[in-house]
């Protein structure tokens, strides 16, 4: 399982961006991503990067720059790369990381070039305007008048930066003082945008101002605390253009657009007391767009996973723009290089380009071209090992088992020492449900490859499905070592079970929310082992797992300070670490409980049932493991149990269907894990797919009916329909058909049958 990084979007953002013909880019650093919003058919495309607290965005002809927690990444546009790198064909601008500056902590900001291609941005630790030094970390150029020294103090709040003939002109800041963190003793009214030409306070009084931009004659900026988007014209005073449902940050333009980035923002002694927190009860966390003629509100886009706050938004001149991290694959077999080099290239390997547009069909999922793709290349160039491999993998990922076996095999008569086609052999037998051959298939991989870490990863899953979690957790942790799994840094030492009695652990989630649920059980057991226990996980969690016994603290993502642990452990090594079998795991009817300032509606019905069809969409099985909605909703049929549906989000035609079958629609109330676990400890059952809905439900000790597909996860086991780790579960499985009716007629008779 993956973190939940989604989004919901109005068509008006789609037409906007296609008829624009750009995309836009937004950081957010509480999340820790870099974002490209692009349409794509009749929606919004949502690309994510993981980058390390992602700030200020600076652009230019070719180049982006993005200010992170100690470094400033210059990136470059190959678009020649664009179309390789699995994000389809019509990528027609592709940034991969070309530089990075470091330069220490210093809260970089807002930031842009100037028209001699000088990067500049705020230095908001130091509450200064700075520029790139090859020699130095930074250099600082301008600081407030009021401002008498520097240290790392944050004294203003320096935030926002705005140019204006091509030279920066304009800065924003929270409270004019000169001593450390003084802005905070007036964030309702302390904020100015200051000259720095002339040093003149333009406007004061302003509630968190931020982002200002000089644009067709007027200078415009955001009252981010108020939720509003202001103009001043030259000789006039600011007007309220808009007011917005959130923490406004970050400002751009397409036209007479203004495209604006809200957070929801947290309710804390920064946050406590604005006027937008009075004004907006549900505050909304996306990208918003305002007509600037009329100042209406005419598109947005909002995100509903993981995204809380957003910094910055940068509209982009392309059609489909891609990004690509410092890890990425394709970064090795990218070059820019001189027209001179270019004209002098040796002739190209004739099967190299027509395999890249295989793999690239391949890996952007368009299955029925890939393997047409291939069978051609196969026929001109039959004992090609690679394409003969690469071929059968496809052949896997199409779920054409027989045929993928067929073709295994033939690669390995030519090839006996293939691990990874051993490998691939294994997933088509697990798929088939061959338990038997999946498992010598992986065994013989590592045999060939000790240290092949996916076949190692998929021997533990299968270990673990088959109830041997002694030799499964240990295989399991090879996924670290796997591409799909981005180990946590730190300089800290790992627990692997030693005396812990004198340390302070920090445990880090992994993984989906569902997993993060499932596995707190076990951290009452290392409470009791050590000194103290830190937890460290998505903020949309982060008030569930406060309540876990035994965690002193919660830790959301961001700075984490040295001292503040001994050691660390990934939240899903725990079992191991822990001795963790079937004998001894711990599975009690409920661990986890709501905090008690979490409000919500009350819900009413004799006989109230929950119901979730559906899965995070990018899930390595959501295809197999969710369901149509109109499946589920046919369960409703001749009952007399009121229905309440947990799922989100929703499009129109789910709302339409939810009015239909007299479901109620709880979406808007479900945004935070702790409010969700509110409602859904309303419930009497809760029916749903595998999905974290599952683990919640069944971690409040509520009855919870699982409908699992033909190959289901690891942790469900091969048969059976209770569940070892939740007491209250009742497992619905599917049997030899992929198709879900007969599940559905089973749920359906058992709730009619529960209900008599």
């Amino acid at each position: 399982m993956t973190e939940t990084f989604s989004s919901q979007s109005t068509d008006s953002f789609r037409e906007l961006l296609t008829l624009g013909k750009c995309n836009i880019l937004v950081t957010t650093y509480q999340a820790g991503q870099v974002v490209v919003l692009r349409p794509q058919g009749q929606g919004i495309n949502t690309h994510f990067m993981a980058f390390d607290r992602p700030m200020g965005i600076a652009k230019r002809n070719n180049e982006l720059a993005i200010g992170g927690a100690s470094s400033i990444t210059t990136y470059r546009n190959l678009a020649a790369v664009g179309p390789k790198v699995g994000q389809g064909d019509h990528v027609d601008a592709c940034y991969i990381p070309r530089k990075q500056h470091v330069t220490g902590q210093i809260d970089i900001h807002e930031m842009g070039y100037d028209k001699f291609d000088k990067l500049w941005f705020i230095n908001t630790k130091m509450s200064c305007l700075c520029t790139l030094d090859s020699d130095h970390s930074f250099k600082p150029e301008w600081r407030p008048p009021f401002i008498t020294a520097y240290d790392l103090t944050d004294r203003c709040h320096l935030n926002g930066l705005g140019f204006r003939d091509g030279v920066p002109r304009y800065v924003s800041m929270l409270g004019a003082y000169d001593e450390p963190g003084g802005w905070r003793k007036n964030k309702i009214s302390g904020g100015q945008i200051m000259d720095i030409t002339t040093n003149e306070v333009l406007v004061d009084g302003l509630c968190m101002p931020h982002s200002p931009r000089w644009y067709k004659d007027a200078l415009w900026f955001l009252s981010s605390g108020s939720g509003q988007l202001m103009k001043m014209e030259l000789g006039q005073s600011p007007e309220v253009v808009a007011e917005l449902p959130g923490f406004a940050r970050g400002l751009d333009f397409i036209d007479r657009y203004a495209i604006i980035g809200l957070s929801q923002i947290r309710e804390s002694s920064t946050f406590a007391g604005l006027p937008l927190t009075k004004r907006v009860e549900e505050r909304q966390s996306g990208v918003w767009v305002v007509d600037t003629a009329n100042g209406q509100i005419v598109a947005f886009l909002v995100f509903t996973g993981n995204v809380q706050e957003v910094f910055e938004v940068k509209v982009l001149p392309h059609q489909f723009a891609a990004i690509l991290d410092m890890q990425s694959p394709f970064l090795p077999s990218s070059y820019e290089l001189p027209d001179f080099v270019l004209n002098n290239l040796a002739p190209v390997d004739p099967v190299q380009g027509p395999l890249e547009a295989a793999s690239r069909a391949h890996v952007n999922g368009e299955l029925d071209d890939a393997l047409k793709q291939y069978q051609e290349l196969l026929k001109h160039f039959p004992d090609h090992q690679v394409v003969n491999h690469q071929y059968g993998v496809c052949l896997v990922d199409s779920k054409r088992w027989d045929e993928a076996i067929e073709q295994l095999l033939k690669v390995l008569k030519n090839s006996p020492d293939n691990a990874e086609a051993m490998n691939s052999l294994g997933c088509a037998y697990l798929e088939k449900i061959d338990h038997v051959q999946a498992m010598q298939w992986f065994e013989k991989s590592i045999a060939t490859d000790q240290q092949f870490a996916q076949a190692h990863f998929n021997r533990g899953m299968l270990l673990l499905k088959q109830r041997d979690y002694e030799a499964g957790w240990k295989e399991y942790d090879w996924r670290w070592q796997t591409p799909q799994f981005v180990p946590f840094k730190c300089d800290k030492p790992q627990w692997h079970g030693e005396d812990i009695s004198d340390k302070i652990i920090l445990v880090h989630s992994e993984q989906g929310n569902g997993d993060h649920i499932q596995f707190w059980r076990f951290l009452p057991l290392l409470a009791e082992k050590c000194k103290e226990l830190i937890y460290f996980g998505p903020e949309n969690l982060a008030p569930l797992v406060a309540e876990i016994e035994g965690v002193s603290q919660s830790r959301i993502p961001g700075a984490l300070s040295k001292d503040l642990f001994d050691m660390y452990c990934p939240l899903m090594s725990l079992p191991r670490n822990l001795g963790i079998t079937l004998d001894n795991l711990p599975a009690p009817k409920r661990y986890i409980n709501i905090p008690k300032q979490v409000v919500v509606s009350e819900l009413k019905g004799d006989y109230k049932v929950g119901v979730a069809w559906a899965g995070s969409p990018t899930h390595v099985n959501d295809a197999n493991r969710s369901m149509p909605i109109k499946n589920m909703l046919s369960i409703t049929k001749n009952s007399d149990a009121q229905f309440y549906s947990l799922q989100m989000p929703l499009s129109g035609e789910d709302r339409d269907l939810l009015k239909k079958h007299d479901v109620i629609d709880l979406e808007p109330e479900l945004p935070g894990y702790a409010r969700t676990a509110a409602l859904v400890d309303q419930l009497d059952l809760v029916i749903t797919v595998d999905t974290a809905i599952a683990h919640l439900a069944a971690a409040l000790g509520k009855p919870t009916w699982i409908l699992l597909d033909r190959n289901s996860d690891w942790r469900w086991h091969e048969s059976g329909d209770d569940s070892q780790w939740y007491p209250t579960v009742k497992l619905f499985r599917q049997s030899a058909s992929i198709d879900w009716s007969e599940v559905i007629d089973q749920v359906r008779d058992e709730l009619n049958a529960h209900r008599q």
